[in-house]
């Protein structure tokens, strides 16, 4: 009865092979991009910041600080668009502008602050190893120091984030896995058919169903992480791209990044020590992967841009 029913199912498959993975892929992308879909019920939630049960709004300077660098980038669309206070040090991004839902970019309260005024700094409470950070400690004035943005830095990482979404960032990331899986599928099938292996023994069969498996996750792992690290670098090298001023603003802000995680490093002890190199870096959580450029790495791109825009 078994017996009967698995060779039912591997007909089944191989007569409608060709549909079942089509649909498979297009569920896998849908997966991946729905939240940018309907960022606004999904990331927006997520991001947004809260000050005693009520959503925080963003500022009129940060407000404004947006729409310059819309103007800036030269966004076809700028009411595509919209901007909110978001929890964390630096800003964050989801959607796809050309949707009916837009674009959202979360900008953090610390960019309210200067140097003269860290109020978007100190007026939070911020926990390490369950401590609170004193802000008058030497430690924490130089934790201040590093999440104290100037205005060149803060337009570049907020540009940095809208020419992503302007540039199909969160698609391209979402095809990489139906791409893998329909390459593994095919991949499969050509070598069955190649060794003729349809007529072989099953456990034959089976044996390489594994390994092409185990192979198309490997290739998924690395291809994904590439995507990401490549998606970075170009966001970087068009937000720099702009014009000089975001060009320095992009040193500083990789810069602080860097700075600022060294300093956690040496406040959260061992749990610091594994999340952080001693450059600033952030390590991986698993061996294999990579999920984003390294900091020092980016950092040196737009010096390198830098250095081009002085000749």
């Amino acid at each position: 009865m078994t017996g009967q029913l698995n060779r039912k199912l591997t007909l089944f498959v191989q007569k409608y092979r060709t549909g079942l993975l089509a649909a498979s892929c297009g569920g896998i992308f849908t997966v991946n991009i729905l939240y940018h879909v309907f960022p606004k019920e999904t990331y927006r939630k997520l991001y947004q910041a809260w000050y005693k049960g009520e959503p925080v709004s963003l500022s009129d300077k940060l407000q404004s600080t947006f729409q310059e660098v819309l103007k800036d980038a030269g966004v076809s669309s700028p009411q595509s668009y919209s901007a909110f206070a978001a929890f964390g040090f630096h800003p964050v991004g989801a959607g796809i502008p050309r949707t009916p839902a837009g674009a959202h970019v979360g900008i953090p309260a610390n960019f309210n602050s200067t140097a003269e005024d860290a109020g978007g700094i100190t007026n939070r409470v911020v926990l390490i190893n369950g401590k609170e950070v004193d802000w008058d400690s030497s430690v924490g004035r130089s934790l201040k120091e590093a999440l104290t943005f100037s205005r060149e830095a803060q337009k570049f990482s907020v540009a940095r984030e809208v020419v992503g979404l302007e540039s199909g960032g969160p698609v391209l990331h979402a095809a990489v896995a139906p791409v893998c899986v329909a390459g593994t599928c095919f991949s499969a099938v050509a070598i069955k058919q190649m060794f003729s292996l349809y007529t072989g023994p099953v456990v034959l069969r089976g044996l390489l169903n594994v390994a092409v498996a185990a192979s198309g996750a490997a290739c998924y792992f690395l291809s994904s992480d590439a995507v990401s690290q490549w998606l970075d670098y170009r966001s970087d090298r068009k937000a720099a791209g702009i014009s000089k001023e975001y060009t320095r603003g992009g040193v500083e802000f990789y810069d602080k990044i860097l700075s600022r995680n060294k300093i956690l490093r040496s406040l959260m002890g061992k749990s610091g020590e594994e999340m952080y190199a001693p450059s600033g870096n952030l390590l991986p959580a698993h061996w294999i992967r990579l999920k984003h450029a390294p900091y020092t790495s980016r950092k040196a791109a737009i010096v390198s841009l830098l250095e081009e825009q002085k000749h």
